[in-house]
């Protein structure tokens, strides 16, 4: 049996443990801003309430114990008791601050929390806290990502489909997976959505869908939402049919679209989203969906200024693959209408399909080759690309470029970055391109296995002669050696 003073020892300490966490609570509702700026920082709110309530607890938990324990002390000890208001039930807490702390929290971590009492749980299902979601849809037997549980995914088709504004989906390599997300998508039938993406982590496994049940899932959402204003596609079965779905459903509020690598979209079914979706500002396509029409829908005046478009050329047989060529009108008068705009071509070719590309001048701002890319080519840039930001050339061959960046410092004003891996430059070549850029260059990432020694510098010397240049220190890119 507990005797009377060890009683009030406990009931004391229970009283002061109390006290203090409803303090940090307060002292953390102080503003939704503080909650913010302490999130984003070095601590989260939560690990600032618990470590102020370790040393602030047991601080005072310690000399609550040593005034009982001492007789003289007692009627201090009493005094400090009565001091202290008779503490709150947690279950009592303002709603918006229990809805603050519960939004800086994981699903896991809100979950847990919801079990302390029911109105905890109430304030767990807040429409609020459910406008975003992610769903992680992997095979345990083929992955190491996470999953989220069964149950959970059919608790927010139940409770909080409704509530769903910015939804994902990531699946791995299994075809179920990609399945199972359309199962949840074809659920969405009383959906608000604003943005959707279906992100496959490994291969593109959405490929392997059955055409039939990808676009009936996908429909559904189009149909529903009403308010679509960003959408990322890329490596689906997305069709045309499906993008008029989109388009009677969604013109007004269409912003961004990303539907690389869609085989089964024509050239005709990208060109109804451009004619119909005026407000769309960001657009992602492969080349083949590329046309001359397209430029010009996106360029009227109905239309609003786009900012960036991003432009996949790849080819998987090589040879076989014929490209189309832009006029370079039609360029043109998409840069009238939208001066700003950021145009990214990323190259997967090989070197004998590069013919159709930069015979005329093209008002691209970012190149990146994934391939080898030939002397030739990268001539072609420095003439017909006065655009351009940034180049990324993955490889070149045993010939040196020298004059070709020469050239492009000296033709592309707007150059700031650019990257070279397995391609050749004299040392002197490419202190030259580094002093006609003029300081522009914010970003330069070269291989220290790029540059050739000659008569004027050696490997030492060159991070010297580049850094006075750029007015900054500069050093080689190296390669690990494990």
């Amino acid at each position: 049996m507990f005797s009377c003073s060890h009683m009030r020892r406990l009931l004391s300490t229970d009283l002061i443990i109390k006290q203090l966490l409803l303090s940090c609570v307060t002292l953390l509702s102080v503003s939704s801003s503080t909650l913010s700026s302490c999130s984003h920082g070095s601590q989260s709110p939560l690990l600032l309430l618990t470590c102020f309530s370790r040393a602030s607890i047991m601080k005072r938990v310690r000399s609550s114990l040593k005034s009982e324990s001492h007789p003289g002390h007692e009627g201090r000890a009493k005094r400090q008791r009565c001091a202290l208001s008779p503490p709150e039930d947690w279950g009592n807490l303002p709603h918006h601050i229990v809805l603050q702390i519960f939004q800086h929290l994981s699903l896991i971590d809100r979950a847990r929390a919801s079990s302390v009492c029911r109105r905890w749980n109430d304030i767990f299902h807040t429409p609020d806290l459910w406008r975003r979601f992610e769903f992680e849809l992997n095979r345990p037997a083929t992955s190491y990502l996470r999953s989220t549980h069964p149950d959970l995914i059919q608790q927010i088709i139940k409770k909080h489909a409704q509530h769903l504004q910015y939804v994902s989906f990531k699946v791995d390599s299994c075809t179920e997976s990609a399945e199972a997300a359309c199962d949840i998508l074809s659920q969405l039938v009383n959906c608000t959505i604003k943005t959707l993406g279906l992100i496959s982590t490994a291969r593109p496994s959405f490929m392997d869908v059955s055409h039939a049940h990808f676009v009936s899932a996908l429909t559904v959402v189009f149909v529903n939402s009403k308010s679509l204003s960003s959408i990322k596609i890329d490596d689906t079965p997305v069709d045309d049919p499906s993008l008029k779905v989109l388009v009677a459903n969604n013109s007004d509020t269409l912003k961004l679209l990303k539907m690389s690598s869609c085989p089964h979209v024509s050239p005709a079914g990208i060109l109804c989203v451009a004619d119909h979706c005026h407000g769309l500002r960001e657009l992602a396509l492969n080349y083949h969906l590329l046309s001359d029409e397209l430029l010009l829908a996106l360029s009227s005046e109905k239309h609003v200024h786009l900012e960036h478009l991003r432009i996949d050329v790849v080819s998987e047989n090589p040879g076989q693959t014929h490209f189309h060529t832009i006029k370079r009108t039609s360029w043109e008068a998409l840069v009238r209408h939208s001066p700003k705009v950021n145009i990214v071509m990323y190259f997967f070719l090989y070197e004998e399909e590069f013919e159709p590309f930069f015979r005329e001048e093209t008002p691209v701002t970012h190149l990146y080759f994934g391939r080898a890319v030939s002397k030739e080519m990268l001539g072609r840039i420095g003439l017909n690309c006065p655009r351009l930001v940034e180049l990324v050339v993955c490889a070149n061959g045993l010939q040196p470029l020298d004059e070709e960046l020469i050239r492009i410092a000296e033709r592309c004003k707007s150059l700031t970055a650019i990257g070279l891996g397995e391609c050749e430059v004299t040392c002197t070549g490419f202190v030259e391109f580094v002093k006609r850029c003029e300081g522009r260059l914010t970003q330069l990432s070269i291989m220290e296995e790029v540059l050739i020694p000659d008569s004027s510098y050696n490997m030492e010397q060159i991070h010297n002669e580049v850094s006075k240049h750029l007015g900054r220190m500069w050093f080689p890119d190296m390669m690990p050696t494990w």
